[in-house]
């Protein structure tokens, strides 16, 4: 296999390995964590004041090859901080925050500086993490474009969190996941695989795939140019939220996020300063952007709430519009707009993805920027039109980010700033102690926790003015987004069945689920099927071609728990909860729903589950 250059991409990643069997008696090497490349001016082992890093390891062990070749020049005036690439990895800028980004599938039969060993590589690092999602198919016209959900947001309980038992303590939910949201496929011919895209066209979806073919063909024909719209939803009780989960510590928030992907087909050339670039904006009452949303525009605005970002309260029920709409003063322009209702509070927010609101895509040649208008990718939800790189073989759908939270009882190794908020004095920590580390044991593929904050800090200087602060973090705890994107040895509190909800009300401990009406299609009509999968097997150690039994579900680790989907039927109406419900609805076989790992037919470890036919009436 091909190996990166030996001294500074080994000092730069200090890549801590895993290695595994391949089938053909093989070394297969895989970063099982994310590291932050330093940016202009800045070196990231000059972050650490208690030094957590391995040393720098031999070139022949670190995967792919540096990207030497590819694509890799940068607009003139590019900022030094922003969201070229939101995994982090961009050489040339640093990131505003980690986001939870979509993550990307690997390739079968390719091995090139982008795709080793079935898996992506963003500038030489592995960034996959963990997305259990539930995806709806429908042929109906507009399914694929214009989609109606409602649902009652998760509650915490009154007690704070405890670390004291894993998979008894009281949990909530930004322990168990930083970032529910709702899917749509998008148009951008600038994106993967950079070829044209019509907007809400089914010509768009790549070439289907045939069970009895040794390749999967979409990557013969891989479809048009597209990116990702994840409506993000984030939990109250751990902000703020330019370098946690949260808005506030009462509050839920909620997001536009378009992820897009600066690669070739095949991944064949990538450019490594703006592979995964990021369009983001809170959903605002006004539905004007808190800050710029395009990659190369935003700033430390753009991840501040405002006083116009639209607050819900937990167990508010509300509802979600996502379709194509016409740009207010814009003849003729359409753009994809969000329009969220709490029909608790009677509040509105919504956020347009127009080139009028400062979106913008980007180009692979230099990262520059182009003032664009968003649209769905597709006209249909049916099986088939997918983003043809992302992980997740999915356009319409609802999902959990998991396994991005560890609770602490002490934490160690400071970080002499906060990498995000230079101005917070409160500490920022890559070390976790307790009983959830504890029962993971070694650290494993982990190098370390960050960020990590203690409880009760308040992230004074969070938005740069030392006199302001936010609500004090409820809990000692690190999320796992500095170093590795997600907690790739399983011990937080997302992998214990115990501290998941397993109602819709809450209890002295637990959180209340979502309670999600099967989503609806233009005119109310009912998506006709819906099926499950995870992209858990990516992060797992023990998981490659020569090792199809080390993907599993649940992942080996202490909790030996992974959340799954149930439907509840009430009266004819049906409604989806996510977690350990599992008293009086259906489970769809709990962790059975994701299936088996289809590596062999995708070319990537994927466990998706068989098809359900949808047999709940619209309401």
């Amino acid at each position: 296999m091909p190996s990166p250059s030996a001294g500074t991409d080994a000092a730069i990643y200090s890549a801590h390995l895993t290695h595994v069997r391949t089938n053909n008696g093989g070394d297969m090497r895989v970063v099982k964590w994310r590291s932050r490349k330093p940016a202009i001016g800045i070196g990231l082992v000059g972050l650490l004041v208690v030094a957590a890093l391995p040393t720098a390891i031999s070139s022949a062990a670190q995967g792919p090859t540096a990207l030497t070749h590819n694509i890799s020049k940068l607009y003139a005036g590019a900022r030094t901080h922003g969201e070229l690439d939101c995994n982090g990895n961009s050489p040339a800028q640093t990131p505003l925050r980690g986001f939870n980004c979509t993550d990307i599938k690997g390739l079968p039969g390719v091995s090139n500086q982008n795709n080793w060993s079935n898996r992506f590589w963003d500038n030489g690092v592995y960034i996959g993490h963990d997305e259990p999602d539930a995806t709806f198919l429908s042929n109906k016209p507009s399914s694929g474009n214009n989609v109606m959900w409602h649902l009652t947001l998760g509650a915490d309980p009154t007690a704070l969190p405890t670390v004291a038992s894993p998979g008894s303590d009281v949990s909530h939910y930004f322990q168990l996941s930083p970032a529910p949201w709702l899917s749509m496929a998008l148009c951008d011919g600038n994106s993967y695989p950079q070829l044209p895209c019509k907007p809400n066209s089914n010509a768009n979806a790549p070439a289907k795939c045939s069970t009895a073919a040794a390749k999967c063909s979409p990557n013969l024909y891989p479809g048009g140019g597209s990116a990702f719209m994840e409506m993000q939803f984030y939990p109250p009780g751990n902000a703020p939220w330019i370098d946690s989960t949260s808005c506030d510590n009462t509050h839920w928030c909620a997001a536009l996020t378009i992820d897009s992907l600066e690669c070739t087909a095949q991944y064949a050339q990538c450019n490594t300063n703006c592979e995964e670039p990021i369009n983001f904006a809170f959903i605002q009452t006004d539905g004007v952007p808190a800050g710029p949303p395009s990659p190369q525009l935003s700033n430390r605005a753009s991840a501040i709430p405002n006083a116009k970002t639209l607050l819900m309260n937990p167990g508010d029920k509300i509802s979600v519009h996502i379709a194509n709409q016409a740009v207010p003063g814009e003849p003729g322009q359409h753009a994809l707009m969000i329009i969220v209702h709490d029909s608790t509070t009677g509040q509105t927010g919504f956020m347009q993805a127009s080139a009028k609101n400062g979106f913008q895509n980007t180009s692979i040649v230099n990262c520059s920027g182009t003032p664009f208008n968003f649209q769905p990718e597709y006209n249909t939800a049916a099986s088939g039109n997918f983003i043809p790189w992302a992980a997740l073989q999915t356009n319409i759908s609802t999902e959990f980010e998991i396994g991005h939270f560890e609770a602490c009882t002490s934490l160690t190794n400071a970080l002499a700033s906060n990498p995000f908020d230079p101005s917070d004095v409160g500490g920022t920590y890559n070390g976790c102690t307790g009983p959830y580390e504890t029962a993971g044991g070694a650290e494993g593929p982990e190098t370390g926790d960050a960020l990590c904050y203690a409880a009760g800090d308040v992230h004074a200087g969070y938005d740069g003015n030392p006199s302001d602060t936010v609500p004090p973090n409820e809990v000692s705890g690190c999320q796992n987004n500095l170093f590795q994107n997600g907690d790739l040895d399983f011990d937080g509190s997302g992998y214990y069945g115990g501290e998941w909800p397993t109602s819709a009300s809450v209890t002295p401990k637990l959180p209340s689920s979502f309670v999600e009406s099967l989503p609806q299609t233009n005119g109310g009509r009912s998506y006709a099927q819906l099926f499950f999968q995870t992209d858990v097997a990516l992060s797992e150690m023990n998981c490659g071609t020569g090792h199809p039994s080390g993907c599993v579900v649940p992942p080996k680790g202490p909790g030996h728990f992974y959340p799954y989907w149930s439907e509840a039927n009430h009266a004819g109406t049906c409604t989806l909860e996510f977690g350990n419900v599992h008293t009086s609805v259906a489970t769809f076989g709990k962790d059975a729903q994701y299936g088996s790992n289809k590596l062999t037919l995708l070319g990537y470890p994927e466990f998706v589950g068989k098809t359900f036919t949808n047999s709940c009436p619209a309401h």
